[in-house]
């Protein structure tokens, strides 16, 4: 579930930096009120975290998870 959760993060990220860079928009600061705003400050702070957790997803043995999705279906 949080690996779901960062992922949805980083894809907010993802997208909203693909804006800034092609359009010049901050498409969370328009949402939340300006970069310095408050909300604006925790969803960047969000997005970090979530990229730091995600490097873990770098680093995990995945395919013992798969056998064991795999031997659960049977």
């Amino acid at each position: 579930m949080i690996d779901k959760i960062a992922l949805t993060l980083l894809i907010i990220g993802g997208l909203n930096w693909g804006c800034v860079g092609i359009f010049q928009f901050d498409l969370v600061a328009w949402i939340c009120g300006g970069q310095t705003g408050i909300i604006s400050r925790i969803v960047y702070i969000l997005v970090a975290l979530a990229a730091i957790w995600c490097i873990s997803l770098l680093f995990r043995d995945t395919d013992s998870a798969d056998t064991a999705v795999n031997n659960d279906s049977v």
